[in-house]
């Protein structure tokens, strides 16, 4: 189904959207977009629906009203495998890897949907990811935290997506290890990949990042460019800490 000028004129269109899971609703109205190749972060306190956002994107919360619409396509209330071949990867924040599988195996589990394992995709992860490619016999529960996100978000490019939904990338790691995580997702979208972020390190992600949304309560609260909102002295003292 095709839609409207508008939003085909954004890979990603987010209008209006409700949304929740059973009959509580987290999402209430809220607009997004996301441009070819763009990089677009969501920030806001705990419980604003952030995740929510991502998790309604990739059809895996509840519906409740309102429009998303991929590459000029209405996703609308899809479900993930169909948003999956639409070109859309996600990497949810926790149980992103498959613990008892090798790491050669999880990442062969992201092309789980074409017929054969394109080989160029696997040494394209490996040349992104070389640790993965040292490790590749190994069972990915034994690798360190930041290595199983590495892990995830390779997986999640064994498709070559054009939208790489990442939720809280940086979650768990050890400080040391968190600069090298945003560098990687710099690197990704350098090379062409567009990414939509959910991040606790709100400040981080909005320095790196093309445009940023500030959710609150399930709402639209703030956008603009990441280093605007980072300079906004409201959004300074309410969401990131003066």
């Amino acid at each position: 189904m095709s839609v409207g000028a508008e939003a085909a004129a954004d890979l990603l269109y987010v209008a209006d959207l409700d949304a929740g899971y059973g009959d509580l609703q987290i999402l209430d109205g809220v607009d997004l977009t996301v441009d070819d190749e763009e990089y677009v972060t969501i920030v806001g306190p705990n419980g604003a629906g952030k995740s929510t956002v991502m998790k309604s994107v990739f059809g895996l919360t509840t519906y409740m009203g309102g429009t998303v619409s991929f590459d000029g396509t209405d996703i609308t209330g899809r479900s993930p495998e169909e948003i999956i071949h639409e070109g859309i990867g996600y990497v949810p924040q926790s149980d992103n890897v498959f613990a008892s599988l090798s790491v050669r195996e999880n990442l062969e589990m992201g092309a789980y949907i074409l017929d054969d394992i394109p080989q160029d995709r696997l040494d394209a992860v490996f040349e992104r990811f070389p640790i993965l490619e040292e490790r590749q016999a190994q069972s990915a529960g034994t690798l360190s935290g930041g290595q199983r996100q590495m892990l995830a978000m390779g997986r999640a490019l064994m498709l070559d997506p054009s939208l790489l939904l990442l939720d809280e990338p940086s979650a768990g790691l050890a400080p040391d290890l968190v600069d090298e995580m945003f560098d990687r997702i710099d690197q990704i979208n350098d090379a062409g990949t567009a990414i939509l972020m959910v991040e606790q390190n709100a400040k981080e992600a909005l320095r790196r990042c093309d445009r940023g949304y500030v959710l609150a309560n399930g709402r639209n609260r703030f956008e603009g460019d990441g280093r605007t909102l980072l300079d906004d002295d409201e959004v300074r003292r309410e969401f990131l800490g003066g």
